[in-house]
C-alpha cells in the first residue's frame, strides 16, 4: 500500500493487510452502534483486514444540525461517499459549506479540518479509512470557513477532491460490458487509492478474473448480483451487502441486474485485472 508518512505524534502506523475474500450481508450484519456527534455506524469488515482499514455504513436519522466540532483524523486515506439524503460539510480552505448529495464523493486528505454542519435526516453514507485505528483530535482553535479557497493546497501529499454526481461522466469500466464514473480521488490522492462507481452498460456477467492490488472492497449501492469466489458457494447480494476480494483471487460477477451499482474502493489506485478462461 502507497502510504509513506505521516507527521503526528504518536506516529502513524500502517499495519500489513491481512486478505480474505469476505462478503458482508445487511441482513445478517451486527446492530447498529451510536458513534461520534451521535451517528449511528455499521461495521462493512468486521475484521478490518489486520487493521489495514475500517469501511463504516453511517446513518444520521434525525433533521437537522449535528453536533459536531472541527476536528481532523490523522489518517493515510479517508472518503465519504453519500448514499442516501444530503448534508452539509465544511472543510479547511476550500470555502463557504456545501451540500454533499446522493451520489457525490469527497477525499478527506490526512489532517484536513472539517466539520459536519446538517443532515436531510435518514442521510447514509459510506466512509473508508485507512489504518482502521487512527486519531482524531478537536480543533478549538480553528473556525471554519476560514475564509480562504485553495483547492491546490497540499495535505501530506494529498490534496481535497469533491465529486458531483450532477457532472459525473461515465466511461468504458476495466471490465467490458460495465461502465464507470471516477471520483478524481486516485490522481488527488496521488495514486495511494481510487473510488469509483461500477454500473451495467449491457453486460449481466463478467468473465472470472483476478486482481494484484492490496485492498479492493466493494459496497452494492442499487440492484444486485451474483458474486463467486473460487472455490466458494455463490452469494446473492442486494443494496446494502458489501465484498472484499483478496490479491490473486478468482471471482465472477453473474446475474448483475440493469440497476446495479457498485462503489468500488481499491488501494493503490492502479492496479492489473488478469481475465481466466
Amino acid at each position: 500500500m502507497k502510504i509513506e508518512f505521516v507527521e503526528a505524534n504518536p506516529p502513524l502506523v500502517m499495519p500489513a493487510t491481512k486478505h480474505q475474500f469476505l462478503v458482508r450481508k445487511l441482513a445478517d450484519s451486527d446492530p447498529w452502534v451510536i458513534g461520534r456527534a451521535g451517528m449511528q455506524y455499521r461495521d462493512l469488515v468486521p475484521d478490518r483486514l489486520g487493521g489495514s482499514m475500517i469501511a463504516s455504513h453511517i446513518r444520521v436519522p434525525v433533521k437537522g444540525p449535528v453536533p459536531d466540532n472541527v476536528h481532523f483524523h490523522v489518517v493515510g486515506f479517508q472518503m465519504i461517499y453519500c448514499y442516501r439524503g444530503w448534508v452539509r460539510l465544511v472543510y479547511e480552505d476550500q470555502g463557504e459549506p456545501f451540500i454533499l448529495a446522493a451520489g457525490d464523493c469527497v477525499l478527506q486528505p490526512p489532517q484536513i479540518r472539517h466539520r459536519v454542519l446538517e443532515s436531510s435526516g435518514s442521510l447514509e453514507v459510506i466512509e473508508i479509512g485507512c489504518p482502521a485505528e487512527h486519531i482524531t483530535t478537536l480543533d478549538h482553535d480553528m473556525d471554519l470557513p476560514t475564509g480562504r479557497i485553495d483547492p491546490d493546497k497540499d495535505f501530506h501529499d494529498q490534496k481535497f477532491c469533491r465529486h458531483q454526481v450532477a457532472d459525473a461522466v461515465w466511461e468504458p469500466w476495466r471490465i467490458a460490458g460495465f461502465e464507470t464514473r471516477d471520483t478524481g480521488i486516485g490522481k488527488a490522492t496521488g495514486g495511494v487509492a481510487s473510488v469509483k462507481v461500477v454500473r451495467p452498460a449491457g453486460a449481466i456477467a463478467t468473465p472470472w478474473t483476478s486482481l494484484d492490488g492490496d485492498i479492493y472492497f466493494c459496497f452494492v449501492l442499487e440492484g444486485s448480483l451474483t458474486l463467486t469466489g473460487h472455490g466458494e458457494e455463490p452469494r446473492d447480494l442486494k443494496i446494502g451487502d458489501a465484498f472484499v476480494i483478496p490479491p490473486d483471487f478468482k471471482t465472477q460477477m453473474t446475474n448483475c441486474s440493469q440497476d446495479m451499482e457498485l462503489l468500488e474502493v481499491s488501494l493503490p489506485a492502479e492496479f492489473v485485472t488478469t481475465v481466466h478462461d
